[in-house]
Formats: C-alpha cells, structure tokens, sequence
C-alpha cells in the first residue's frame, strides 16, 4: 500500500474520513442517551462508575473517569470513577500472576459492586481483556457498556449497552469514542450536584 507523503492530502482525507465516522454516531443517539441514564442513576444512587481499555482506549477511560471523579464542566462534588487501566503495579502484578487477559477481571472482582457500572472499551472489540471484564461485570450483577468499534469484534452483544462505531480506522474510532463519552458526560452534568 503506498503511502500518501502530501500533508494537505492526508489532512483532507483524515478530515474527510473522521466527519463520516463521527456522523454514524446519530445513529447511536438512543444508545448513547440509556447510557448516560444508566451512569446517572448509577453514580446518584450511590454506586460507581468502572471503566478499561488498552492502550488509547486505556487513555479514553482515564479521561473518562476523571471526569466524574473532578469535574466536567461545572462546580459540583466529585463522583467514585475508577480507570482500571492505571496502577501500574496492579496492572503488572495482575498479569504476572494471573494473565493479561484477567487484569480488568480481577479489578472488576476487587472494586465492582452490584449495580455499580463497567464502561469496557476496545476499538476492535477482539481484546480478551475487554470480554473477561465483560464476563466477569456480569457475573457480578453490575450494569455494563461496550464501547466499541469495527463490528464489534468478540465482545459484541456482551453488554447491556453496545455503542459500536463502525470504521476501519482505529484512530477515527478513538477519536468517535472520546465525543462519544464527552457527550454522556455532558448529558449527566445537569443531573449531578
């Protein structure tokens, strides 16, 4: 495959290309609206809020999470959100002992509650990590959300709520997924005090 070395081509493509999959997310709007309702009541009954991916998404989650836990766009007090992607020496230690694909698995054990949430995101939902987690949420009576791309990949249908962007782009995927939680962030913000 050759490789487009014109900035102003690969600008215009990737703009092109990030507008499209951004614009599949109407398709998403009832979705995105149970999800942001599910949080709410979440964090406002007293539970917490879960989030893990790997890599950008391991990053989309702390964002994610800090979101609640500092602020968003108000004053308001903080909500319990944890990414499960940090501590490093959790993360290792985990997988050392356990096996990489138990590292979110064994947090949702340790911190998940009944009814507390679990947003899981993958942008190929193919990570083994993501679908344990899943299962584990599950078993464990919390709510979950898949955020994920492609088709889904082995996690689809896993969750209560799948929020998949289609795309063949895994950083137009990401970049979807970050507006996606920006925009449940902004949905629940009025709800919380």
């Amino acid at each position: 495959m050759a490789v487009n070395s014109d900035p102003n081509a690969v600008i215009e493509t990737a703009i092109k290309n990030a507008c499209t999959t951004i614009s599949s997310i109407r398709e998403m709007r009832d979705g995105i609206a149970r999800a942001a309702e599910m949080i709410g009541d979440c964090l406002l009954g007293g539970g917490k809020l879960l989030a893990c991916g790997n890599g950008g998404s391991a990053a989309d989650a702390a964002d994610f999470t800090t979101e609640f836990a500092c602020r968003f766009l108000g004053e308001r007090r903080p909500y319990p959100a944890l990414n499960l992607s940090m501590g490093g020496s959790l993360v290792t230690a985990t997988g050392n002992d356990y096996g990489f694909d138990d590292v979110f698995a064994r947090q949702v054990q340790a911190f998940g509650k009944e009814r507390d949430v679990l947003v899981a995101i993958s942008t190929s939902g193919k990570s083994a990590n993501i679908q344990r987690a899943l299962e584990t949420a599950k078993a464990g009576k919390l709510r979950t959300i898949g955020l994920l791309g492609r088709d889904g990949g082995i996690c689809a249908g896993m969750a209560e709520i799948d929020l998949i962007v289609p795309g063949r782009e895994t950083a137009r995927i990401q970049e979807a997924h970050k507006f996606i939680l920006h925009v449940i962030c902004q949905i629940i913000e009025p709800r919380l005090v």
